[in-house]
């Protein structure tokens, strides 16, 4: 694949010639939901066509790495098409298929199944025998402590993503920084404990396991240390200790109808308020802030209980400006599709697909120099 598109350049630049991207046409199915680009290609021509799988556009924050990596993409002349995966992985399957019999010479993969080497490796697979590269992104390709078992095993293959309990990590860390420094005031019923909720998105993704974990962990670290009890769960008679967006979405509407149903039987009335919400994302984050709103909370004018989220969607960013939503932590979208396009740039030039990228923090615990971490940051407002 690399050789191929090295002599396409080089017989480019032979004859002098000034190449310009071709534009090709949107998929009307409804599975696949695709787009394209219509960007002119730079004088160092690009013969990639690359085939861009999202697991959901109707999720927060793969739509703002959707919106930077198709503006990335067209500034660096690599043609693409978008496909929806719409949360389901046999659509998404279907879609890799048809790509590749279309002519996409490079996949860059957003997998709605996290956190499988099985699902990985099919994709794998087939894009070895077509004889093009993946990167995919984003959402794990193997298990917790399976490491390597597919990233290992290709050839021109990648994933840029994040090192995934550090967001579970740093936002424990805020929050129970946050809870020392205004503990009294979260304290609604004065029992000096505080009762919270916890919204968890997928329970086989690992980012919403570590988050899950740590999120919690950390902050009575940080409330030990300073002599004050260990976060108490407001529903005594849940033992998994989080309520859980059964479709795996991640999304606003499941958070704001737990968050309807609890608020209907915890209360500050009944003493026993929710006192602080923690959220595996900030999807989750707007919705618990909408239950909230309409029972008279988070609006500016009374009573806020801390909402703490991640990925620092733009919404979630106006809300916390607004004073309704108290931190999140950042998922740098932005970052994400930098490193893509840097990774679909090195195809296009005939180079090998982590060329130049040593800047970038790899997984070295592991020995993984093809898996390329974006760093999260803390983010309570500008």
């Amino acid at each position: 694949m690399k050789k191929a598109l090295a002599l396409a350049l080089a017989a480019v630049m032979a004859f002098g010639l000034v190449a310009c991207g071709s534009t090709s046409s949107s998929s009307t199915a409804a599975s696949t939901a695709t787009s394209t680009s219509t960007a002119s290609t730079p004088a160092a021509a690009s013969d990639v066509n690359a085939a861009v799988f999202y697991y959901n556009y109707s999720d927060t924050y793969i739509s703002s790495v959707r919106t930077a990596l198709d503006a990335k993409l067209e500034a660096a002349g690599i043609k693409y098409t978008d496909y929806d995966g719409n949360n389901n992985q046999t659509t998404q399957n279907e879609q890799i298929d048809t790509a590749i019999s279309s002519g996409a010479n490079l996949l860059i993969v957003n997998m709605v199944t996290s956190g499988s080497s099985d699902t990985a490796t099919s994709i794998a697979e087939k894009a070895k025998a077509a004889g093009i590269p993946v990167i995919f992104f984003n959402r794990a390709v193997e298990e917790d402590g399976n490491e390597g078992a597919v990233l290992s095993a290709f050839e021109d293959i990648a994933f840029v993503g994040t090192d995934a309990p550090e967001a579970g990590h740093m936002q424990g860390k805020m929050i129970g920084n946050y809870l020392i420094e205004n503990y009294e005031t979260v304290d609604l019923n004065g029992d000096g404990v505080i009762q919270y909720a916890m919204f968890m998105g997928d329970a086989s993704n690992v980012e919403a396991i570590y988050r899950t974990q740590y999120g919690v962990e950390d902050c009575d670290a940080v409330l030990a240390e300073n002599g004050k009890p260990a976060l108490e769960y407001f529903d005594a008679g849940n033992a998994n200790k989080y309520q859980l967006d059964m479709n795996g979405a991640w999304s606003a509407q499941a958070a704001q109808e737990y968050m309807q149903t609890n608020l209907s039987q915890y209360s500050e009335a009944n003493g026993n308020m929710i006192e602080l919400i923690i959220c595996n994302n900030d999807n989750m984050a707007e919705g618990c802030i909408t239950a909230l709103q309409a029972a008279g909370y988070n609006d500016g004018k009374g009573t806020t209980i801390p909402v703490f989220g991640v990925d620092a969607t733009d919404s979630a960013k106006a809300l916390i400006a607004d004073g309704y939503m108290t931190g999140t932590i950042k998922q740098d979208a932005d970052g994400m599709a930098g490193c893509i396009t840097a990774l679909a740039s090195n195809v296009a030039a005939g180079e090998d697909l982590l060329a130049n990228t040593d800047s970038y923090t790899k997984d070295e615990a592991n020995g993984l120099d093809n898996k390329i971490f974006i760093a999260y940051q803390e983010y309570t407002g500008e």
